[in-house]
């Protein structure tokens, strides 16, 4: 009985109307409107107050969303000094975690305070928080978080991070990935924030439980994987050889295959097309062809498709984002899905409390501590 359910797979835990995933074993639609339609023809912005707000903005809307999360950058002080304090050698979703923690103590959730006001709020300044750690202690720079005229989140994460105005190819790349990795029905991190805050927790404790669980290499670190795999090798042939070794040791391949997708995942060919696009820009631009081979030997050999992760991974490497940093990315978008299944959650709450099957000893009699061998 245990083994049916391990992990819940294929088991219905609750009624969503943000995201379809994998019906037909294809698909992804958020609101019910198509992937491939918000990557082509929307921005990120655009899709985050779809999710948050549950439609899609006119301009007017737009407008004023864009520019109410551009005065929503600033950090307070108070978690400046805590961003200098954190260590410049812990891994950055640890950073990402803690500030959410440290700002919900700060701009504490009140009836005048509203979740829907924090989840723009965190959306606006996660970059902040980000790149204000990684600048400090990489750089030993203070950077000014609300100084920049970029009004896209993609571009000004680039800014940030690069220190000069983003190219548009790299600012489009980057806010592309932020939509495709915006939502995905119940996965684990917005499984666990459905969790939390089916017990009338706070907002900010929904997010930190959801970006502790994004933290898991089986969840939110694939892509960095993926970079560390491709960076392995200079040519095709030699990842052709190093994979068909791999294969043999049978050692885990990131980046493949998907939980719920069974024939592909309708994000890769999107984010892959990027990838193609910007090695044609970068020094390093081989590992485009590098990554073909990898994806076409795992398809040879054990007909697993790449999903989102793994074509992501080239595409930020050559907007020349550390590879550290790629899994943050992931929560500077997936904010706008949690935060849409935090406010559902609401709406309709449940306390979330499973059952388990007992497989341990039978009762028992209690041994006192003296007669125990």
């Amino acid at each position: 009985m245990a083994a049916k359910t391990g992990g819940l797979q294929g088991i219905v835990v609750g009624d969503t109307a943000i995201s379809t995933v994998g019906q037909e074993g294809v698909g992804l639609t958020y609101r019910g409107y198509d992937i491939h339609d918000l990557a082509a023809h929307s921005t990120f912005e655009e899709v985050a107050y779809l999710l948050v707000y549950g439609k899609l903005p006119t301009l007017s809307e737009l407008q004023a969303y864009k520019d109410k999360l551009v005065k929503m950058r600033r950090l307070p002080n108070e978690l400046k000094l805590l961003l200098e304090t954190i260590p410049g050698s812990v891994h950055p979703m640890d950073v990402l975690r803690t500030s959410v923690s440290m700002l919900g103590t700060l701009e504490s959730e009140t009836a005048q305070y509203s979740g829907q006001q924090i989840a723009d709020r965190l959306i606006a300044c996660t970059p902040s928080i980000l790149l204000y750690w990684y600048q400090f202690h990489r750089n030993n720079v203070r950077i000014e978080t609300w100084n920049s005229e970029e009004q896209t989140i993609a571009g000004y994460f680039l800014q940030l991070l690069q220190g000069k105005k983003p190219n548009d190819d790299q600012r489009k790349a980057v806010d592309v990935s932020l939509i495709l990795y915006a939502e995905h029905e119940f996965n684990a991190s917005t499984f666990a924030a459905r969790v939390t805050t089916s017990t009338e927790s706070d907002f900010y404790s929904a997010i930190v439980s959801a970006i502790g669980t994004l933290r898991g290499p089986l969840h939110g670190g694939a892509n960095e994987e993926a970079m560390r795999l491709v960076s392995l090798y200079k040519t095709p042939e030699q990842a052709q050889a190093g994979i068909k070794e791999m294969l043999a040791k049978k050692t885990k391949i990131m980046g493949f295959g998907h939980r719920v997708y069974k024939i592909s995942d309708p994000r890769s060919d999107i984010i892959k097309s990027w990838s193609e696009k910007l090695s044609k820009q970068a020094r390093d631009g081989y590992l485009y062809a590098v990554s073909e081979c990898i994806e076409k030997m795992m398809w040879d050999e054990k007909k697993l498709f790449p999903n989102l992760d793994f074509y992501s991974a080239t595409t930020y490497h050559f907007c020349g984002i550390p590879t550290s940093l790629f899994t943050p990315i992931f929560v500077m978008s997936r904010l706008s899905g949690w935060s849409a299944h935090i406010f559902e959650q609401r709406a309709n709450n449940r306390l979330i409390r499973p059952e388990a099957t007992y497989v341990g000893p039978a009762p028992r009699p209690f041994t006192p501590i003296e007669q125990r061998g």
